[in-house]
């Protein structure tokens, strides 16, 4: 076997061995378990998958505006762990301040570098790779780690990866940190609100801007927490994401079976070249049939658009129909080609391809709107929703997309909402 197809299978290996490691911490932080076993944890697992000599994280005091060890491995580990650092001081004190990644070779010929916990510690820093853990432009912390093993320097997969891992982190710090805020108020009402907050901090703060397309998209919660999840997202400058979930049941196993689907979709994103919709529904399916029971499969439209070709490429796995109304053309083409929900049974999908035309409106919805009952018991249906957009496909998509909600709230009256109502627009120029 030559050496260059070693070296790809080695690569391929190490690939996955890292996806399974990122697979694994969205999965811890689903577990109910103190936050400083599971950032242990992480950063243990961290050392050995990244093969380096010692990681850290440290949190940051907005208060006193300085960061603290949480976690330190290697063998300084305990000695670490006495101090802090200013904000602005040494490389971590800079990523923290500039809320930018670094990958270091050298550290020693790096002015930013502060060589004062070398000296206090015995200890000689040559490498390192150091990342601002955020949440909604909010700094949480950085974490790091530190001297590749074997003298080997750090590559940019090592950074790509590493920079999931820090979102992870956050996630798994702030929801920590909610959770404890709301148990100490109140019980388990309490912990649904907060689990809420955590599904609704998964969606996007707001869509992408577009010269080629206008979207528009909502998810409007019901009163206990539930399983929608809706995403609109530039892969890159000719690629773009659409794509709807519905998780089977509600409450808080649902939520973090939602959290699961976007840790993955930002994993994929961050380490893949370029998105293969197939490859991506695919190993989807596989990571919600590991993380999830019989009884909690997820019903899922995609949509990859190529703003050059202007190419949709469609999968269905179970959800409901999407549709496609085409200009000049009354009743609107239906997308349902793709397969069976995700997370249950390993098997083939489909990808439909469509040319998109200019004017062109895409709408994907979930079933808490279609299904949303007055007090007759009546279901709005999808007759109505069809007639509805079909009139109004000239207005932008924000417009369209208030109109719906309105038309939503008529029907149901004062009726109580059962489901989590999830609507997007996406017009093409």
């Amino acid at each position: 076997m030559s050496g260059p197809l070693l070296d790809s299978i080695a690569d391929l290996r190490s690939l996955v061995d890292r996806l399974n490691f990122l697979h694994k911490v969205s999965q811890k932080i689903s577990e109910t378990k103190p936050l400083s076993k599971l950032l242990n944890e992480i950063l243990e697992d961290s050392k050995i998958v990244m093969d380096v000599e010692a990681s850290s994280l440290l949190l940051y005091d907005k208060k006193e505006k300085k960061l603290y060890f949480q976690v330190a491995t290697g063998s300084k580990g305990k000695s670490v762990k006495r101090h802090s650092v200013k904000l602005g001081g040494g490389l971590a004190g800079w990523v923290a301040k500039h809320k930018q990644p670094l990958l270091i070779d050298d550290c020693y010929n790096d002015p930013r570098f502060d060589d004062w916990y070398d000296k206090k510690l015995n200890y000689k820093t040559r490498n390192m790779i150091c990342v601002p853990m955020m949440r909604k432009k909010k700094l949480i912390g950085v974490i790091q780690v530190i001297n590749k093993n074997n003298g080997k320097g750090f590559a940019q997969q090592d950074l790509n990866i590493f920079e999931t891992l820090a979102s992870q982190c956050a996630i798994a710090i702030e929801n920590a940190r909610l959770v404890v805020t709301q148990v100490e108020k109140e019980a388990l009402e309490r912990e649904l609100d907060t689990a809420r907050t955590i599904q609704q901090n998964l969606l996007p703060d707001k869509l992408p801007d577009y010269d080629d397309l206008d979207t528009a998209a909502m998810l409007v919660p019901a009163k206990e927490v539930g399983g929608d999840y809706y995403n609109v997202l530039r892969i890159n400058d000719k690629t773009s994401l659409f794509l709807v979930a519905d998780v089977a049941g509600k409450g808080i196993p649902a939520a973090l079976i939602v959290s699961t689907i976007f840790s993955y979709l930002q994993t994929f994103i961050k380490l893949e070249d370029s998105f293969d919709l197939m490859r991506f529904v695919k190993s989807l399916n596989r990571v919600l049939m590991d993380s999830t029971t019989f009884d909690k499969f997820v019903t899922v439209w995609i949509g990859v658009y190529h703003h050059q070709s202007k190419e949709l490429e469609s999968v269905n796995a179970g959800h409901n129909p999407t549709y496609l109304f085409r200009k000049g053309i009354s009743n609107p083409q239906i997308l349902s080609d793709g397969g069976i929900f995700l997370g249950s049974l390993e098997v083939p999908f489909e990808i439909e391809s469509i040319r998109i035309g200019s004017g062109d409106v895409l709408l994907f919805y979930s079933d808490g709107v279609t299904e949303a009952w007055n007090k007759k018991q009546e279901d709005y249906g999808e007759e109505r929703l069809i007639q509805l957009v079909s009139k109004n496909r000239k207005k932008k998509a924000a417009d369209l997309l208030d109109l719906i909600n309105k038309d939503l709230k008529q029907h149901a009256g004062k009726a109580v909402q059962s489901d989590d109502i999830t609507c997007g627009i996406v017009k093409f120029k």
